[in-house]
């Protein structure tokens, strides 16, 4: 049986030039701003305008271009090594959500590759209305206008499962070996921020991330853990939740405590990692008396999350078609979970 896996993943401008057509492409997006089409498109092209000279000069500390796409196509041929040592004969496709590649392209790939099965996979561990939701109505129309008809099974979330908790406890406890001895420690689980009022409508995001980062903080095994949960990338006037990373950072350091930051809903290295992270929460972290600023890397291909995905692929083929490859896992209030209500 030919399985096609498509990796949902957000995407990134591959050039310069590409930097203000992505970000229209952001906020033209329905579920990132929730107007109707004649007011939302104008407005996604005003926004686009204004964050794009901030954009473009993150991107220009990266080269120019987002590392997102060689990163999921990384993660791509590693999940195919894996079925493939399982005994299944998988390709692994990519559909960036706002840039290339785009649904309606991965869509066409996999009608000429014939698959007898198709796997939908968001590398969004935790799931929101934002990302993955977004991502699999925008597959849909792609497929249909493919002409797919090969039976669909879709995984929503895996926001603790073993292969992602595994692979994040490792990557921090390397983290802690490189740690000073003589300094105390707090973990900070940084997510992506969403507006309040998204949470409020009974998106799970905030809810999932809580849940993996417990998972992950139970799996360290260390009885004298200081962790907490944070949001990053903040932008608009709207009220997000927190609390902000930069908000515990600076707690920390009023507190003498060196901060380990683990991007938990990150799984590839990209602008809110290496820039973000890496240099602007860094040097915050240094004026604001952090005695010493560790970041975790992102999953990645670490072979522990690899094989989780394999597992989740698995148990995604072993079920009926159109269903979900774990099962409902949010509490009745988060109505807009991606397995249905």
């Amino acid at each position: 049986m030919r399985t096609a896996v498509v990796l949902f993943n957000l995407g990134g401008p591959d050039s310069p030039e590409a930097v203000r057509p992505f970000l229209t492409n952001l906020f033209s997006d329905p579920a990132i701003i929730g107007l109707p089409w004649p007011l939302r498109i104008p407005l996604a092209h005003f926004v686009a305008s204004r964050r794009t000279p901030v954009a473009y000069a993150i991107y220009a500390r990266l080269g120019g271009r987002s590392p997102i796409l060689s990163e999921t196509e990384a993660q791509a041929r590693a999940l195919e090594t894996a079925l493939a040592g399982r005994g299944h004969d998988a390709k692994c496709f990519i559909a960036m959500r706002y840039w290339h590649p785009r649904a309606e392209a991965t869509a066409r790939a996999v009608k000429a590759w014939a698959p007898d099965r198709i796997v939908l996979l968001p590398l969004y561990p935790q799931f929101s209305t934002t990302t993955s939701a977004s991502s699999l109505a925008e597959w849909i129309r792609a497929a249909d206008g493919a002409g797919l008809t090969a039976p669909v099974s879709r995984i929503c979330c895996f926001p603790d499962h073993a292969g992602l908790v595994d692979a994040q406890a490792d990557l921090i406890a390397q983290a802690f070996r490189c740690a000073k001895r003589d300094a105390s420690y707090r973990v900070l689980f940084s997510a992506h921020g969403l507006p309040e009022r998204v949470i409020a409508k009974g998106d799970p995001y905030r809810w999932q991330v809580e849940r993996t980062a417990a998972a992950v903080a139970r799996a360290l095994a260390r009885g004298d853990l200081d962790w907490t949960v944070c949001y990053q990338s903040r932008v608009g006037p709207l009220r997000w939740i927190g609390p902000a990373t930069h908000e515990e950072i600076r707690r920390a350091g009023a507190e003498g405590k060196g901060v380990i930051v683990v991007p938990i809903a990150f799984v590839s290295e990209h602008s809110e990692t290496l820039v973000e992270l890496d240099e602007e929460y860094a040097e915050l972290a240094r004026g604001c008396g952090v005695p010493d600023y560790i970041r975790v890397p992102a999953l990645r291909t670490h072979p522990r999350f690899i094989a989780g995905l394999g597992d989740l692929v698995e148990r995604a083929l072993s079920r009926s078609p159109a269903t979900s490859g774990i099962g409902r896992l949010c509490p009745a209030d988060r109505m807009r979970c991606g397995f249905g209500a």
